[in-house]
């Protein structure tokens, strides 16, 4: 059987026979493997939640596909809050047809990634719908994990804080549309999606005081800036030629009129942290494989509340607008 068939979510025989093969087989643990209904686990008082549901297109990209993206992207967001993954869920939406060898790829990579976070999959769901009812595979995570630098959060970027970006920023986005719209680009372009975790580790490790962290998904970076100066009720003076951005993605946003700095990044962080563990920071990020291209690239100033201001290559100054209308649908 090479496919996908209605009868592999009746719950019957064929059904007991893909989640032992695929995602037993794959995802298997102690707790995942009593197959319950519910699973038991033990779990420290501090904990963070958080859930995304993934629906890239296309399924298979350089540098990723949907099963890695689902356990990073979920990881990163427990792991931007100060937490350490621990437990996640997943739930799959296949299409009737779909390849069970493509099936068993994305379970590869989503067990790859739970390596890299130390993480577990302890519970999960699986559903086949007829063809045309989707679009080959949906994945919805659910993650938990310990929190072990409490304080993290969107409105406390506090004055004098100093902005980082992690890496290059967009990388996600221009991958997935040139990918999307069989735009042939003859480059190293690859998208960024990786899980954090192992770098922002070292940064809770050697005791840097940060106030508020993101990784830079739907909406880029200009997203995030505007949200930690709205909720933190602070202005944030941004240079943007520190900005990091790879030739690839700044090739194709010049080409197709995009805006970088809105596109999505699914391995890149922005970091506010006290002014006086800025340079420690940049220096822990750069040592890393994850962090080489990090860079400073502005601070929070007790001006232009809740707006952001990009300085410019040339010198002059804009308002850093959040995104608005339709960017680039099905990019994680």
């Amino acid at each position: 059987m090479s496919k996908i068939l209605l009868e592999h979510g009746t719950g019957a025989g064929k059904s007991a026979k893909l989640i032992n093969d695929i995602f037993i087989k794959n995802l298997g643990n102690n707790i995942l493997n009593q197959l319950e209904d519910a699973s038991v686990f033990k779990a420290p008082q501090n904990m963070v939640m958080s859930t995304d549901s993934f629906t890239v297109k296309p399924i298979f990209f350089k540098g990723g596909d949907i099963g890695k993206l689902a356990i990073a992207g979920t990881c990163n967001d427990v792991a931007v809050m100060g937490a350490k993954p621990l437990y996640l869920s997943a739930a799959f939406i296949i299409e009737e047809g779909f390849l069970i060898s493509d099936l068993e790829k994305i379970a590869i990579s989503m067990k790859e990634e739970l390596q890299k976070n130390q993480a577990l999959i302890i519970t999960g769901d699986t559903k086949v719908v007829p063809t045309g009812t989707a679009d080959g595979i949906f994945i919805n995570t659910t993650g938990v994990g310990e929190i072990v630098k409490p304080g993290i959060s969107a409105s406390a970027v506090k004055e004098d804080d100093v902005i980082i970006v992690s890496g290059t920023v967009g990388d996600h986005g221009s991958l997935i549309f040139a990918s999307r719209e069989g735009i042939d680009i003859k480059s190293e372009l690859s998208s960024d999606c990786a899980s954090l975790w192992p770098l922002i580790r070292k940064l809770v490790e050697e005791d840097i005081e940060i106030h508020s962290m993101r990784d830079a998904t739907r909406g880029g970076l200009s997203a995030v800036l505007n949200e930690w100066a709205h909720q933190s009720n602070i202005g944030l003076y941004v240079h943007e030629e520190k900005i990091p951005l790879s030739d690839e993605t700044r090739g194709i946003c010049e080409l197709l009129g995009f805006e970088p700095y809105h596109l999505a990044c699914e391995g890149t962080f922005i970091l506010a942290v006290k002014k006086e563990d800025a340079e420690k920071a940049l220096e822990i990020c750069k040592k890393d494989e994850l962090g080489k291209n990090a860079s400073v690239i502005g601070r929070a100033i007790n001006e232009y509340n809740k707006k952001v201001i990009l300085e410019t290559g040339m010198g002059t100054k804009r308002v850093f607008e959040t995104p608005s209308g339709l960017l680039l649908p099905r990019i994680c």
